[in-house]
């Protein structure tokens, strides 16, 4: 296939696939291809493809053709988790060329090049246990933030999740080429590095290694201004991780940690490894020694065997926790996995009503912990995105600020007066007179 040629990025899902977008899409920009926008109507496309969120098939399906409508002629290459899953299902879709699962995903740019139009197959999944190797990868350009992958795949296999069938076994790279890839990043002139993977928490199990070991190490490289924890499991956020966190130079005062339900009977029929009051008692030390934190929750409603009572525990559960917001997700049935055994089913009306609640419940939480800190002076990195002439920025402790669009204000950090919140709950602020002489 001739290298001059222009490639396009979809990414679905979570921040570990963007990461994974990120390295890949170098791969092809050094190797000749020019890297546009998906609406520019390039030569490939590449769909970065969730199992997590509901309908993947319909997603990847109108991805799909969005860019054929583009191109009637691109080359269409679907990777990611439900590329590891469905890879029948998904090389049916009229207009895709290519299909690869998890141990073949970074092999994509040779596949391409070798691309043999009268050969046949288009898919190269191979089983999940194939994916036994840790690939480095970090975004970068794609936004402010840089997603640095730490770690992969997942051994725990909660009765709800694909993700162990989509990416493997838990596994990671050494500290000292994670140490490396971090600095790599931070001489592209990344400001703040956002840790992520799977279960990022179990760092280091194949090399005799541990998340608060590569933390420790992290909070020494120069020229990065922030370190940010994506998601770590409860059971796995020990202390010492929170003591470390709250005296470090460099790591923000944010966890977000998975729940999935306030309900202790529900957390074993989920398979979690904890119970609420081990949650409970995490929430409590953060607070204890941080009390500026941001803590963000995940929870799922309507699992099967969920009674009303159940969610109500669920929500008392979490109203009564000094969180800051909640990630709501609706239980949706996904083929293979163990949750599927269970026969008490709630109604998806049912799991819908019970979503919306919690969903009021985490603005209100939000809003009490934005208006804690309202007043306050406090250190933004401004994103580079902005809508309707507003730009964003991010506080350590991830309160979300929005300002007019300032060219000036891309990528720096500057110290603001969060002064009050909007119609929309987002926080206003005063900028100091002299921006460039405020830049930290």
């Amino acid at each position: 296939m001739n290298t001059t040629k222009t490639v396009a990025f979809y990414t679905l899902g979570c921040k570990l696939n963007f990461s994974e977008s990120s390295t890949i899409a170098r791969m092809f920009t050094g190797n000749g291809f020019n890297r546009v926008e998906f609406t520019d109507g390039a030569s490939v496309y590449v769909i970065n493809t969730c199992s997590v969120t509901d309908h993947a098939d319909k997603k990847c399906r109108k991805v799909v053709k969005q860019a054929l409508k583009l191109n009637p002629n691109a080359f269409i290459a679907i990777i990611g988790c439900y590329a590891q899953l469905k890879p029948q299902e998904i090389a049916a879709i009229p207009g895709v060329s290519m299909v690869l699962g998890a141990s073949e995903k970074f092999n994509l740019l040779d596949h391409i090049l070798n691309f043999n139009p009268d050969n046949s197959q288009k898919v190269f999944a191979d089983e999940v246990k194939e994916a036994n190797t840790f690939v480095p990868s970090y975004s970068i350009g794609d936004r402010t933030r840089t997603f640095l992958k730490v770690q992969d795949g997942c051994d725990y296999f909660c009765a709800f999740c694909t993700i162990p069938m989509a990416r493997g076994r838990s596994r990671s790279d050494t500290i000292e080429n994670t140490i490396m890839s971090a600095v790599e990043a931070a001489t592209n002139g990344v400001k703040e590095i956002v840790l992520t993977g799977v279960n990022i928490g179990d760092f280091g199990r194949n090399t005799d290694e541990t998340f608060f070991d590569l933390i420790k190490r992290l909070d020494e490289v120069d020229g990065i201004d922030r370190i940010r924890i994506s998601s770590i499991e409860p059971n796995l956020l020990t202390n010492e991780i929170i003591e470390f966190v709250s005296a470090s130079k460099r790591f923000a005062p944010h966890f977000h940690i998975p729940l999935q339900s306030g309900s202790d009977k529900i957390l074993k029929a989920m398979r979690r490894k904890y119970e609420r009051q081990l949650y409970a008692d995490r929430v409590a030390f953060i607070k204890s020694i941080m009390p500026h934190c941001c803590i963000g929750v995940d929870v799922i409603t309507g699992f099967p065997s969920e009674t009303e009572d159940d969610f109500l525990d669920t929500y008392r559960f979490l109203n009564e926790l000094d969180v800051s917001y909640l990630h709501v997700f609706t239980y949706s049935e996904r083929d293979d996995t163990t949750a599927l055994r269970i026969k008490e089913i709630v109604p998806m009306e049912e799991r819908q009503k019970r979503t919306t609640m919690l969903r009021i419940l985490s603005e209100k939480k939000r809003r009490y912990f934005y208006g804690q800190h309202l007043g306050k002076r406090m250190k933004v990195l401004f994103e580079n995105e902005h809508e309707e002439g507003m730009m964003k920025g991010f506080t350590p402790n991830y309160i979300k600020v929005k300002t007019p669009f300032d060219p000036l204000l891309v990528n720096e950090m500057v110290e603001v007066e969060l002064t009050r919140m909007d119609a929309d709950g987002e926080v206003l602020i005063n900028l100091p007179f002299d921006i460039m002489s405020a830049i930290v």
